[in-house]
């Protein structure tokens, strides 16, 4: 096998690493929580069409854990109640803030873990709390401890992390969390919350806002292992992925994401490209990719408007208008295609415009009219009659490339055969 053929396999979705992590990679879920508080709220068939999607992308096979959701409204509640009754994965999970009135919230819902918000920068601390730092570090000391003693796993999140004193306030922190949690008997992690978007994926980068150096700290100085390290980034710099992608390369098992990124500001990390990542990682495909798909439809019917070259599920993820593409598609779809996209349930295409050229007319015709031998749509004639008459249109102050309805409808002049199949255009 030549080298690029294990890093890249034809169509299929490409290798990350010869040398692969060595601790689970795992996914979460906040669409329900980050993603709805961040956009509308959802009504209850909404929930249940995602919590559907993910279970389907899950497939059984334990990758997507957890979903978090709040407690706090009846419809809240109600569909914490239908999402367990699923008996599926991802398992539901709560969100609350760090006060016992909360934790019996989770309690009285019948769940058995919950994240529990922690605020550890000292912005937070000062101006959003209005305590010191030991008034805070009582506080959420307090409520870790009651709920442990209510019998729940808790999943410390400590938010904005990134404009934190690590050693000052937050290594401390966690020392004491863990120390409680022995004594209790409780199981406890922490979710490093990347509040504000600021986290670097660069080994070189700096506590706090340095992932690699931030995870390896963790690890190395205060004992944790992969499976007890949550990372939850923001996209405000446009690093969400990468960020994400540093915190599984550097020892977190797990990624808490939303589908289409939707949550606060500029949103959370996209579900759909981490699990794209989690098949390049892991070198094997766990996941159901070909769900993916069911998120256009199901965020269009929900009114949210998918950019059109927004990756993986945008209209133009998988299209082209450039001739020297088509060219290329027409001779081996790897060669402009990073993978298959059917891989994810959808096709790839091109649209007619003045930069598709000759390749443009000839890929279409090949498609519409099933020619394998597409080369022989070189040498005749009427291609190149069809390729002026649309170069003609474009000179005459056309913008927009031509649907599939105009595109046949100029073929057909020169290209009859094309009569028996308008009706599938239609």
């Amino acid at each position: 096998m030549r080298w690029y053929e294990w890093f890249f396999p034809e169509l299929d979705i490409p290798r990350l690493a010869r040398r692969l992590p060595s601790h689970d990679l795992v996914i979460t879920d906040t669409t329900l929580r980050d993603g709805q508080q961040g956009s509308r709220p959802f009504s209850k068939d909404e929930c249940i069409k995602i919590y559907s999607i993910l279970s389907e992308l899950d497939s059984g096979s334990g990758v997507i854990r957890d979903i978090e959701l709040f407690p706090y409204t009846p419809k809240d509640r109600e569909v914490i109640k239908v999402l367990r009754d699923f008996g599926t994965t991802p398992n539901p999970i709560g969100w609350v803030r760090a006060r016992i009135e909360d934790l019996k919230l989770v309690k009285e819902c019948g769940l058995d873990t919950t994240v529990l918000l922690t605020s550890v920068s000292d912005y937070h601390i000062h101006y959003k709390l209005k305590m010191s730092r030991t008034e805070a570090r009582e506080k959420f000391l307090s409520a870790i401890r009651e709920g442990l003693r209510m019998g729940l796993r808790l999943k410390v999140a400590m938010e904005d992390i990134t404009r934190s004193d690590i050693y000052g306030f937050v290594l401390p922190f966690i020392e004491e969390i863990l120390r409680i949690s022995e004594r209790e008997g409780g199981e406890v992690s922490f979710k490093i919350s990347d509040t504000l978007g600021l986290a670097l994926p660069f080994p070189e980068s700096p506590l706090p806002r340095g992932v690699p150096r931030l995870i390896r700290v963790l690890i190395e100085e205060m004992g944790l292992r992969s499976e007890q390290i949550e990372f939850h980034g923001h996209n405000d710099f446009h690093l969400v992925v990468a960020n994400h992608l540093a915190a599984w390369l550097y020892g977190a098992s797990i990624s808490n994401c939303t589908l289409m990124g939707i949550g606060e500001r500029a949103g959370n990390c996209p579900l759909e490209a981490i699990a794209i990542m989690h098949s390049q990682l892991s070198g094997e495909r766990k996941l159901n990719l070909k769900a993916l798909s069911k998120i256009i439809d199901v965020f269009s019917e929900m009114g949210f408007r998918i950019p059109e070259f927004y990756p993986i599920l945008g209209e133009n993820a998988f299209k082209t208008k450039a001739g020297i593409h088509i060219d290329g598609l027409l001779k081996n779809p790897a060669i402009y295609l990073p993978f298959d996209p059917a891989i994810i349930g959808r096709p790839y295409s091109i649209e007619i415009s003045p930069y598709s050229g000759r390749s443009g007319i000839i890929y279409w015709l090949a498609r519409k009219l099933n020619i394998e031998e597409w080369e022989s749509l070189k040498e005749d004639p009427r291609v190149e009659l069809a390729y002026r008459e649309m170069l003609k249109i474009f000179e005459e102050g056309r913008t927009e490339p031509l649907s599939e309805e105009e595109a046949l409808s100029l073929l057909k002049k020169y290209f009859p055969e094309l009569s028996e199949v308008s009706e599938l255009c239609r």
